[in-house]
């Protein structure tokens, strides 16, 4: 996603996840044009569907569940109003 394309909700998620996780990798998506149609799609322009690969040291020894958790922990209530889909690949340095 480059700075030009990012849309609030990104711009928020990438700074929560700066902020919790000191990642040393963060790729963020917006997918949400190719889910016209389906649930939780917001329209043109409208910032719903993600997919995240992010490495960062707080994962390391967590499995993937635990991993996840960090993620939504940091993201808090944007899980809830703002994000419908948030597909993750979380890894620590040197997996």
């Amino acid at each position: 996603m480059n700075a030009s394309s990012k849309g609030p909700v990104a711009t928020e998620i990438e700074a929560r996840l700066e902020n919790a996780l000191a990642p040393t990798r963060l790729d963020l998506v917006d997918d949400s044009e190719s889910h016209r149609g389906h649930g939780g799609y917001r329209g043109e322009g409208g910032e719903s569907h993600f997919t995240l690969r992010v490495e960062s040291a707080a994962f390391a020894g967590l499995n993937r569940v635990q991993r996840q958790r960090l993620v939504y922990k940091a993201l808090g209530e944007l899980m809830h109003h703002q994000v419908h889909a948030l597909a993750m690949e979380t890894r620590a340095p040197g997996e």
